[in-house]
């Protein structure tokens, strides 16, 4: 019995011994990458650094429009952040920006402001990311903007049958 118990387990360790390196060696390891191009690679910096010295352009602009803390660095980075995800229903995240927003003594009234001027803007395209950074943007250094004409035009709700109003 005890012989057939090391024949079992000697032939166990053998089979494990010769089959591990083939699954191994089918497991994909590392492949090495394709070649990007180098001018693909250059484009593609290129690109993230226009748009850095466009985020840099644009808070500069902020400090230079807007006086008080609200126009300070920190506040316009974190203010237009808050902004963009409370439009994008993203609460958590939105308020754990602000409680920093509200750390570094930026006004909580101008994050107001700025939000009440996009939802008077009227809808954004959702597949458009730029153009909510952009009316992000505009709000943030004019939170009185007026809203644009066509939302102003589509105040009251068409009316449905019976006297209802239809819900959108």
């Amino acid at each position: 019995m005890t012989s057939l118990r090391t024949l079992i387990a000697a032939t166990f360790a053998v089979s494990f011994v010769l089959c591990a390196p083939a699954a191994f060696a089918q497991s994909g390891g590392a492949q090495p990458e394709p070649q990007k191009p180098a001018a693909a690679d250059a484009a593609a910096k290129d690109a993230a650094a226009k748009e850095g010295q466009k985020k840099i352009d644009e808070i500069a602009e902020a400090t230079k429009t807007l006086v008080g803390p609200a126009g300070n660095p920190e506040c316009v980075w974190l203010g237009r952040r808050v902004v963009s995800l409370l439009w994008r229903d993203d609460l958590d995240t939105a308020f754990r920006h602000l409680d920093l927003y509200d750390r570094f003594g930026c006004p909580s009234a101008h994050i107001q402001a700025t939000f009440r001027c996009i939802v008077r803007q009227g809808n954004i395209d959702p597949k458009a990311p730029e153009t909510l950074n952009g009316r992000v943007h505009a709000c943030w250094l004019n939170p009185g903007l007026s809203p644009a004409p066509a939302a102003a035009a589509n105040t009251q709700p068409p009316a449905g049958p019976e006297g209802t109003t239809t819900r959108q």
